[in-house]
């Protein structure tokens, strides 16, 4: 029997949901049930075959005890080690290198800092900032948001410089960036489970966040064409991050989708916010991909420890590499010889 946590935080109707979904659709082999923790020894066993965290980007014991339970093989919905490294403007450079429009955008140094960091300490930083030529680069309007926040917090319209500098200088220890504003003429909030399926969903994001009102049911809200390109661009991002669970913004200007949030690996997903069929649809989406991920070989990610806890694994991931890399030279081979 295999068994499946979930670390949830203030949210109630998603996690009462997948528990039910996984424990039907799982029929006795795979059992679902809320996380409990207490003190974590350092070697404790695997307790859990697969953890779906909801909340430890806000709570660091959890983000530790999920990084020790990855370590005694459990896989962890998402990667405690690369959302702890991750923030929104290395994901904005990212995108932009593979392919992705993405908002002009640049990173700003923070306005304050913790008591025993001296002048001295930042003898590296350009002082004052060319707030023109940063300025000049984004445009207006733009918005002022921090460089891995979430869930709207701190994010301010700028309209000019004057408005720059006021709302700059009130961010305090916030490291922030500034992002150019598209006037968009549609908005789409995407789920993504297992970098494979997505639900391209209507959104307006002038609405109250998490007020219920922002999830629009609109019939072709996107034409053929810009759909495919939207579906693709976000499996392109959660390819790349290696989010098995995440939701991508995108504010479409002039048929153009730029992409301008995409680091929410713990999405909103509660029945009162996103409503029922979308509520419905990431139940199911998760359960599938957890039934699927624990029905065929053992669910663990790739991480630098691997190869020296399991080296006869590696082994055989070693000699498939060689043998796959020896019949492509032998192929080429034949086809020179041709």
């Amino acid at each position: 029997m295999k068994r499946v946590g979930i670390l949830v935080g203030r949210e109630v109707t998603f996690p009462e949901s997948i528990i039910k979904s996984i424990n039907e659709k799982g029929e006795g082999k795979i059992v679902a049930e809320m996380v409990k923790v207490g003190g974590i020894k350092m070697d404790d066993p695997k307790k859990y075959d697969l953890v779906i965290d909801r909340i430890s980007h806000e709570v660091p014991y959890y983000r530790a005890t999920l990084k020790q339970m990855a370590l005694q093989g459990t896989y962890i919905v998402n990667n405690p080690f690369w959302w702890s490294a991750d923030d929104k403007f290395f994901n904005f450079s990212l995108a932009n290198k593979i392919g992705v429009a993405i908002p002009k955008t640049v990173l700003l140094p923070q306005h304050s800092y913790i008591k025993d960091i001296t002048s001295e300490s930042l003898r590296n930083l350009e002082f004052p900032i060319d707030w023109q030529d940063v300025v000049n680069y984004v445009g207006f309007p733009a918005f002022l948001k921090p460089h891995d926040g979430g869930g709207w917090k701190n994010v301010s319209k700028i309209n000019s410089l004057e408005e720059l500098w006021t709302e700059y200088n009130q961010s305090d220890k916030l490291c922030m960036t500034l992002q150019e504003g598209i006037e968009y003429d549609q908005f789409v909030r995407c789920y993504c489970v297992g970098q494979e399926k997505v639900l391209i969903m209507p959104y307006d994001p002038s609405k109250p966040y998490l007020s219920g009102m922002q999830y629009v049911n609109v019939d072709d809200y996107l034409s053929p064409e810009l759909h495919a390109r939207v579906e693709k661009d976000v499996i392109t991002i959660c390819k790349a991050l290696g989010y098995d669970l995440n939701t991508v913004e995108f504010a479409i200007k002039d048929g153009i989708p730029y992409a301008i949030d995409f680091m929410n690996p713990a999405p909103d997903a509660e029945l009162a916010s996103v409503g029922e069929q979308n509520h419905n649809w990431i139940v199911d989406s998760m359960t599938d991909f957890v039934i699927k991920k624990l029905s065929s070989e053992p669910a663990q990610s790739e991480y630098r420890w691997s190869a020296m806890l399991n080296p006869a694994q590696e082994v055989k991931k070693t000699a498939k590499k060689a043998a796959t890399s020896e019949k492509k030279t032998q192929n080429k081979k034949a086809g020179t010889e041709k």
